[in-house]
Order: structure tokens, then sequence, then C-alpha cells
């Protein structure tokens, strides 16, 4: 007997062992009750790190738990295609071989993102094998899959027909590469040397505003994006600060534009 235990002479027998008599899989057994976790779905553009070991240990837990206690406990296994990702790095294969997803059309693009799944994607699957997750996977889901995408088709459908979705104006980040918006986990920050650019407002006054004291003949705005000055529509001011307290409600003039 070896001194230490070797988990690679083990864990992986054992697994295939699990996995190949479906001992994850519910029972068809309709008086029990029911329990079910949908794995977080990780993107295949990725390696499981150790948060999601975590994570999944948890759920582990959980759906061992509830199978010992007599549910039909179901852990569904599945990833995510990470769109913006994926379609990123399969651009890249394609502008390596002198093409790009315009000339290669939708449907040949999609049939690309699916030969690249199949070949790279499968990394997190086997993982979490390895972490011995008690996952039915007979079961396995991907989502681009067509059951998949009408059942989120159709879910965004309905919630924007009740009015409980919508768009929504605000500044989002922009990939001039996929030419799309992208989240702010999907950007990369760089810390840069910029300037501060000053730039005087006029201060629009009345023949009876210009009676009064105080009133400066403009506002000083510092800014380091000078450019956005033309998309201005207000000043906003802090009533408590002395130096604005004369100006409230009074109309500038946007430099420039004149407007």
């Amino acid at each position: 007997m070896d001194k230490q235990y070797n988990p690679k002479d083990v864990e992986q027998k054992l697994y295939k062992w699990w996995e190949d008599n479906q001992y994850f899989r519910p029972s068809d057994e309709k008086s029990k009750k029911t329990f079910t976790i949908v794995i977080p779905p990780p993107n295949i553009t990725g390696k499981l790190h150790m948060g999601h070991a975590l994570n999944n240990t948890i759920q582990d837990i959980l759906i061992r738990y509830k199978r010992l206690k007599g549910f039909k406990a179901l852990w569904l296994p599945g990833c995510d295609h990470a769109g913006i990702a994926t379609h990123a790095v399969v651009e890249k294969q394609l502008a390596s071989e002198g093409t790009n997803r315009y000339e290669l059309g939708r449907k040949a693009f999609v049939k690309r993102v699916w030969e690249w799944k199949e070949e790279y994607g499968n990394t997190i699957m086997h993982q979490l094998r390895r972490l011995g997750s008690a996952l039915d996977w007979t079961r396995e889901r991907f989502t681009m899959d067509s059951g998949l995408s009408k059942a989120v088709q159709k879910v965004f459908i309905d919630l924007y027909n009740q009015g409980l979705i919508y768009k929504g104006k605000y500044i989002v980040n922009w990939c001039p590469g996929c030419n799309t918006a992208i989240s702010n986990i999907e950007t990369e920050h760089s810390e840069k040397k910029s300037s501060l650019w000053y730039i005087k407002y006029p201060v629009i006054k009345s023949p009876k505003d210009k009676n009064k004291q105080n009133i400066p003949d403009f506002v000083i705005v510092a800014t380091t994006r000078p450019e956005t000055m033309l998309g201005d529509t207000a000043i906003a001011i802090n009533p408590k600060d002395k130096r604005f307290k004369n100006i409230k409600d009074l109309k500038i003039k946007l430099p420039l534009a004149e407007r």
C-alpha cells in the first residue's frame, strides 16, 4: 500500500464509474419531491478558477444533501457561448486566414463558432469532472443550442411586451473591432497622462441681472474630454457654494456652438 494517497490512481476511475452508471441522473419516480440547480454556465473561452471551484463545491454539497434526503435531485451542467469573447477569438482565426465574418456570411460564421467550441470549449467540462461534481451529464447543454436560444428569445419578447424590459439611454463601452457594445467586465483599463482643459461658459445676463452684484461673466469648467462639450445641455452647480449661488437658473452660452 502506498504511503501517500495519490488522487490520480483513484479519482478519475471512480468518477468514470459514476458517470457510466448515471448515478447523478434523477430517478423517474413521480412520488419523490424534486430539487434542481442549473449550473451558472461558465464561459467556454476560459478555464475554471478558484471562484468556480468554491461556487461549484457549494452546489455539489447541496445536490448531494438533497439526494440523501430522498429528493430527485438534478444538477444541470452546461456552458455559455460568451458571445463577444468567442466572437473575438474566431475573428482572429479568420483574420489569420485572410478573411472575415462578412465574407464568410452568417451561417458559415456560426458554423465556425461551433467548430471552435467543439475543439476548445470542452476544457471546463473536464475540469468539472476532475472536481468530482455530481452533474447529470446526460442533460448537458450549451447556450447556443437551438432549444435554449428559442427559450431566451421567447422570454425577452414576453418581458418586452409586458413592459418589464426596455432600452435605456446610458453610456456604454464600444468595441471598434466587433462593432458592438461590451460590458464593463470585458474592458481592459489603462492609465494615461492627460491634460485638464478649462472652458469658459459665458453667463447670459438680462438687463435686471446686470445690475446685480457677484454674478460672474462666465463659469469655468475643467475637463479631460473637451470634445464632449458640444453635447452639453446644462451645468450642475452646488447651491451651497457661494461662488455659484447667484447664477442658479440663469442661462449660459455653449462656446463654439453659440447655443
